[in-house]
């Protein structure tokens, strides 16, 4: 029965494509690269942000790098007022990547399980040693979803394992064990260390990838149809049942989306009026002028600078999902 690592050993194999390599040589040619940079941050709503510290910082080692009240003009641009004045936690990892995880109180979504409905269903981070925190998480109240493991084949240097997080958002740890300056994975700096994959479930993976190929200029690495067991035990499905996926790739190495085909009965999440969804909310991405990006994402609200001097904004992607475009190099 193949699982969640048999979906990572064909990602993390097409990453070795690189960006370059999976657009058309005309692209190439004209020097073109995807708009989307990097992942800038990954945003959790929870009705407690003060345990998402239990798992990122008391685990994974992450440094508080703010908290208070969400302001008023930044809950706008999510299309969330409601949020406005909730409680949230800002996180970075030790590293000092460039990247946050971020916490927003919300209300309980009665129901809401991971990986059963459309939209950010996981995370995936990049790690030191991915046996060491295991043997911290398992005596945590952290539901395992697999075991560390290699990826095996030519990927066999490369092991994983997964998890459900405080906010029930799904998290992939990956750690390179063999030469990290030749891996297809980024290299950490720190015991866990920034997000690098995203995953985006969706209803139809063809209109997925063409909004953001056409849109973002990213283009698909492949695609691969198989059976993960975990998906199809979340949505009431066979655990033989197959789902497509593929992958989208960013400007910077290692950084990407994968898109997860769901079937019709995967809905859109359940979130109370006015506030973000609970899980995965928001996926920032790092681009190089916000402003540039206007004649190809319907902002919810007009640019503006939210984060220090960086202008940001966000939009709903082709399956409802929140999109937080940041501007580069400003952010404090």
């Amino acid at each position: 029965m193949a699982s969640l690592l048999d979906r990572r050993r064909f990602l993390l194999a097409l990453g070795a494509l690189g960006a370059s390599a999976c657009l058309p040589a005309a692209a190439i040619a004209a020097g073109m690269q995807p708009a989307l940079r990097r992942i800038r941050g990954v945003t959790l709503a929870t009705p407690d942000p003060s345990a998402i510290e239990r798992l990122y910082v008391e685990v994974f080692g992450y440094v508080p790098s703010g908290r208070g009240r969400v302001p008023e003009a930044l809950a706008q641009s999510w299309g969330a007022p409601a949020c406005a004045g909730r409680n949230y936690l800002s996180l970075r990892p030790a590293s000092g990547a460039d990247v946050f995880i971020r916490a927003v109180e919300i209300d309980e979504v009665p129901g809401y399980r991971p990986l059963s409905t459309t939209g950010w269903n996981a995370v995936e981070l990049i790690a030191d040693d991915v046996y060491a925190l295991f043997e911290r998480l398992r005596r945590g109240p952290f539901e395992i979803l697999g075991e560390p493991k290699s990826l095996g084949g030519s990927l066999a240097s490369i092991h994983a394992m997964q998890l459900v997080g405080p906010a029930r958002e799904v998290v992939y740890l990956s750690a390179e064990t063999g030469n990290r300056d030749q891996s297809t994975l980024p290299v950490p700096r720190s015991a866990v260390d920034r997000p690098f994959i995203m995953v985006l479930g969706g209803g139809w993976l063809g209109g997925m990838e063409h909004y953001y190929s056409a849109r973002l200029g990213m283009v698909p690495g492949g695609r691969w149809t198989l059976p993960v067991a975990p998906i199809a035990r979340a949505q009431g499905l066979a655990p033989e049942t197959p789902f497509e996926i593929s992958l989208l790739r960013c400007a910077e190495k290692g950084h990407g989306i994968e898109l997860d085909a769901y079937p019709a009965t995967a809905g859109p999440r359940r979130r109370n009026e006015g506030q973000l969804p609970p899980g995965i909310a928001i996926t920032s991405f790092a681009v190089e002028q916000v402003a540039d990006m206007e004649a190809v994402a319907s902002f919810l609200r007009p640019p503006a600078a939210l984060y220090g001097e960086a202008r940001a904004a966000t939009f709903l992607g082709p399956v409802g999902e929140l999109v937080e475009l940041i501007e580069d190099g400003r952010v404090p």
